[in-house]
């Protein structure tokens, strides 16, 4: 199967792509810049492409991410610290992100001739983000088949949507993921933070996992705190 595989830089995405690699054919990385913080993302899955020696492709959306103002991602706005359980969390939404990606991305599979497109969701980001959830996953393989009738045939793997981040680092492990070479955090800097949704997830998902977490934190304490208390300390 000749997938093409969404890459963002992150723990998750670069364990996919992984995974296809072993398991299926990867024809390409695809990676967005749509005016994200910072572009460090961007360059661990530069690495990943090399790694696994396959193109990577950048979409530039740039334009329609500035449309989509109000998020911690792509505005002006302070990104909060804690546990993804917390409701400040919802501060981090771009809307129909996913949505947005994926189609581009299911276009040029098409274009390429790929039999599929690889996403990364997962069960941990069903709470705030409504484009990683089961339904949706199954929603927009319908619309795909409708979009794509009579010109092609597109499949979207998804194999993390149900399952928690841990599981993903227990496989990312396995498949041996050079974890250090990715990044989660949202507020960029020389290093990860420690300290907002993602980076707390992350260092949890490493705990739960039993693996050991190679990743240098600006504070690599603070999870316990925000775990505990579902929330900033």
């Amino acid at each position: 199967m000749k997938t093409l595989v969404i890459c963002s830089g992150g723990l998750d995405s670069v364990t996919l792509a992984h995974k296809v690699a072993a398991e299926h054919t990867v024809s390409a990385l695809l990676s967005f810049d749509y005016g994200q913080r910072h572009r460090t993302e961007l360059d661990r899955a530069a690495h990943c492409a090399a790694r696994l020696d396959v193109p990577h492709l950048i979409s530039d959306i740039g334009q329609t991410g500035r449309l989509l103002s109000g998020s911690a991602l792509t505005d002006d706005v302070a990104v909060p610290d804690g546990h993804y359980a917390e409701e400040t969390m919802k501060a981090t939404v771009v809307p129909n992100r996913n949505a947005i990606m994926l189609a581009i991305g299911f276009g040029i599979a098409a274009a390429r001739g790929d039999d599929a497109v690889a996403t990364a969701v997962h069960g941990g980001d069903h709470f705030i983000y409504p484009d990683c959830r089961p339904a949706f996953i199954d929603a927009f393989q319908a619309m795909q088949d409708q979009a794509l009738d009579g010109y092609a045939t597109v499949r979207l793997y998804a194999p993390f949507v149900s399952l928690p981040k841990s599981a993903i680092v227990a496989e990312g492990a396995r498949l041996g993921v050079p974890f250090d070479d990715t990044w989660s955090c949202y507020k960029g800097g020389d290093r990860q933070c420690g300290r907002c949704g993602t980076c707390v997830e992350r260092r949890e998902a490493f705990d739960l996992a039993g693996v050991p977490d190679p990743t240098e934190y600006e504070d690599p304490d603070f999870w316990r705190t925000a775990v505990a208390g579902k929330g900033a300390a």
